[in-house]
């Protein structure tokens, strides 16, 4: 059995890696799959402490959040077509005049 510190190491690289994305970049594209990065992260701690306790409420979470992502990533699209349509652009910087 691998040890749960191997699982949590990995899932604190993919959180990092996905918060650095999320902080550095300007596409909104990258902005998403960022988001995707650190919602798998947290899928990877629920999975690795329901193993180490023995319960599936870990993987339930698990599959909430998959469930979330995916909802996340249709509007997160959808927003995008139209951030391309308007300024035939994905960059979150260029839309000021979306705001309030």
């Amino acid at each position: 059995m691998v040890p749960i510190e191997y699982y949590l190491v990995l899932s604190a690289a993919v959180f990092s890696i996905g918060l650095y994305g999320l902080l550095t970049r300007e596409n909104a594209l990258l902005f998403l799959m960022s988001v995707e990065l650190m919602l798998n992260a947290a899928n990877i701690n629920f999975v690795a402490f329901s193993v180490q306790w023995g319960n599936l409420t870990g993987q339930v979470m698990s599959l909430f959040v998959m469930g979330l992502a995916a909802a996340e990533v249709a509007v997160g699209i959808g927003i995008i077509l139209v951030l391309y349509r308007n300024f035939n652009d994905v960059d979150v910087t260029l839309p000021q005049s979306m705001r309030w």
